[in-house]
């Protein structure tokens, strides 16, 4: 930082916008050897785990298009952010389509937390309307093979060229990031056992970009434009960006294996005319099931950010009910589908405190999140409008199915001998419990639909498995 760029350090809260667009012209001006205005910032949706603002760097000679990715503000992950931006240069110089690097740094001062900023792309990112909209209806079409093509190039980076990568034992990870949730869940256990008993033989390591699915890219109407979000690069199985392309999650409501796409025939196909071989079908299915329980563990822990305190979200707290989609993702991969939904009465109502009931309050709360607060408001404020009034939703279901639901979940725990949840999972690890006994896994899948029916209940019709 120069003398004079120093002396022009704004002050105030890096969250704040206005703070954060004066920072980011401070340390463009330097970046981009000439005065810059950033004009139009604002903060995209999504991003649980760290932040991803658009806007403009002004400059004598034009107007460039840039993002921000930072860790919310605060002493961040500077190692973790480092990484990225090496992952990102590497990828770009082995032919994967990436945004180029404009700047990245890990010192706080900078724009309020470590950082890297990149050229904007143009595309789309938002997978629901890559799958649905009629303008990338060709595209869909070539994608499955063009993602084998693309994730093949990740794959041929040599390790050297991202130096810092981490090595870990895959199912040893999960084990243990689990584990630390203190939240056992039998479904997760069945999956840790299956994901033991059938790992496939080892490969050759290489670069994986841990996190290579729908919503990751951006794709234009002729093709795959950028693969973004290198924050969990590591060194390990190159099929395990094959299987969590694959994840069902990630498919947003579509039939096709492959992030919604196309068959995954395609993208080994794909695959294949870059890496000169191609990968076993059976071992990229055990890499989904891994990354389904992974997804399941991932949503938790998030969760546990906001029940922690650490960073209040009504997003992070939302995520937290969706462990049930991926425990019924799951059952479906282990070839257990929904066996019949039982009836369940809601609770009658209680004339205690009249009308409206608390159901018809939460009614009202949703409605006014959708028709008010959703169309008054964007970016931001208009997503956590829409995730506050499923939330609403999902409280109202509980509210009204939970009694019924509970004392079906309490039979079955007792046919078991087990008190909980926790204490059925703690006797499937042990063994006292068989993992495989019909019976059990029955009454597991049981009480999933049951979580599913409050949580989600759309998400039991979406294809897929």
């Amino acid at each position: 930082m120069t003398a004079a760029a120093e002396t022009r350090r704004p002050t105030g809260d890096p969250a704040d916008p206005a703070v954060l667009a004066e920072l980011l012209s401070v340390r463009l001006t330097e970046v981009l050897d000439g005065p810059v205005e950033v004009v139009g910032l604002h903060r995209l949706t999504g991003g649980a785990s760290r932040e991803t603002w658009s806007f403009g760097a002004r400059t004598d000679a034009g107007t460039q298009r840039l993002v921000l990715r930072r860790d919310p503000p605060g002493p961040g992950r500077p190692d973790g952010m480092a990484l990225e931006a090496r992952a990102i240069a590497a990828a770009e110089r082995a032919g994967v389509p990436v945004p180029p690097l404009v700047d990245h740094g890990t010192d706080p001062a900078v724009v309020g937390a470590p950082y890297l900023v990149t050229r904007h792309v143009d595309g789309e990112t938002l997978a629901r309307r890559l799958l649905r909209d009629p303008e990338y209806a060709q595209v869909r079409g070539t994608l499955a093979t063009e993602l084998g093509r693309a994730v093949a190039r990740v794959h041929a980076i040599p390790p050297a060229d991202v130096p810092g990568l981490e090595r870990r034992d895959p199912l040893e990870h999960l084990r243990q990031t689990y584990d630390e949730l203190g939240e056992p869940l039998p479904s997760i256990e069945i999956a840790l056992h299956w994901l033991e008993k059938h790992r496939p033989a080892e490969v050759p390591e290489s670069v994986v970009h841990g996190d290579f699915r729908n919503g990751n890219m951006i794709v234009a109407t002729d093709g795959l434009k950028a693969v973004l979000d290198w924050e969990v690069v590591h060194l390990g199985d190159p099929r395990e960006d094959l299987g969590w392309l694959c994840v069902k999650c990630w498919r947003f409501g579509a039939a096709p294996a492959v992030g919604g796409f196309g068959p995954l025939d395609q993208l080994l196909d794909g695959y294949a005319e870059v890496a000169g071989h191609r990968p076993d079908p059976e071992a990229v299915r055990w890499w989904q099931v891994f990354g389904t329980a992974r997804w399941a563990v991932g949503c938790r822990g998030m969760a546990e950010r906001h029940l922690s305190g650490a960073v209040p979200s009504v997003e992070l707290a939302a995520i937290g009910r969706r462990v049930c989609e991926q425990e019924h993702d799951l059952f479906l991969a282990l070839g257990l589908p929904v066996g019949d939904v039982p009836e369940t009465p809601e609770a009658p109502p209680s004339d205690l405190h009249g009308r409206p009931t608390s159901r018809e309050l939460l009614d009202a709360v949703a409605l006014y999140l959708r028709e008010d607060v959703m169309p008054g408001t964007q970016g931001r404020l208009s997503f956590n409008a829409r995730v506050a009034a499923n939330v609403v939703d999902t409280v109202a279901r509980e509210l009204a199915l939970g009694p019924e639901q509970e004392r079906r979940h309490r039979e079955r725990l007792a046919r078991f001998g087990r008190a909980d949840q926790a204490d059925l999972a703690a006797a499937i690890r042990a063994g006292v419990v068989d993992p495989e006994d019909p019976a059990l896994l029955a009454a597991v899948r049981a009480g999933i639909t049951d979580r599913l029916l409050v949580a989600n209940p759309k998400y039991l019709a979406h294809p897929g498995e």
